[in-house]
């Protein structure tokens, strides 16, 4: 049986339309969306904020999370964007780790200086993006429990970024943790990243300008 197909959404709320309120709202909707229709998981990925919004902000993606989530057979997680401390204080289910960021052997270290998340039953993840095969080797060797590849087709409104391609993706998929392509990823050629090797995708406007229960439908039928 063919392994099911991860989903990873990345938020962005400065593409919704609207003052900040407005976007707030659209944001904390678009993810009790993507929970209720059994995404994988949500990267909160709001860099523009300081660090007692982002805090504050997260609380409430947590929570909308996993209410949104209760009725489904799969539990979102949500990981926060480059801050371990602010996923540990606010019950986040791990940290994503750009490339220029601390190593994941580092964020553990920081974890494991937690006693309360060191009693919790639930393992935190680790996930980091990477650029290159290179980039994915390190990684996993260094403790990531997942990584994002990109951009495999490019990446939108990004001039000078040049997409690896599905061949550099099916060379970094033979390592051991799984990977999830993105850049440029849509309905249309998501289904050849599965063909290289990839684990799942991921994806910003994949979902923030999809209905989430077809994006989801569509990428997991047999």
């Amino acid at each position: 049986m063919a392994q099911r197909c991860l989903l990873y959404y990345i938020t962005d709320r400065t593409q919704f339309r609207g003052d900040v309120d407005t976007r707030r709202r659209a944001l904390l909707d678009k993810i009790a969306e993507a929970a209720s229709a059994g995404v994988d998981y949500i990267q909160l990925r709001e860099k523009d904020l300081s660090a007692r919004e982002l805090e504050t902000l997260a609380r409430e993606v947590v929570r909308v999370a996993r209410q949104a989530s209760v009725s489904t057979s799969i539990a979102t997680k949500v990981l926060i964007n480059s801050r371990t401390d602010i996923a540990l204080a606010v019950g986040a289910a791990g940290v994503h780790l750009p490339s220029d960021d601390v190593a994941p052997h580092h964020a553990r270290e920081a974890v494991e200086a937690s006693t309360g998340r060191i009693l919790a039953a639930t393992p935190f993840l680790v996930a980091a993006s990477c650029h290159s095969n290179h980039e994915v080797v390190r990684a996993e060797s260094d403790g990531a429990d997942f990584a994002v590849f990109a951009p495999v087709f490019g990446k939108a409104g990004a001039s000078g970024t040049q997409p690896v391609g599905l061949a550099a993706l099916h060379e970094a998929c033979s390592a051991r943790i799984p990977l999830l392509a993105l850049g440029g990823v849509n309905l249309e050629n998501a289904r050849a990243c599965l063909d290289a090797g990839a684990a799942g995708v991921a994806g910003i406007r994949l979902f923030q300008k999809n209905r989430i229960e077809d994006v989801v439908r569509a990428l997991r039928a047999a």
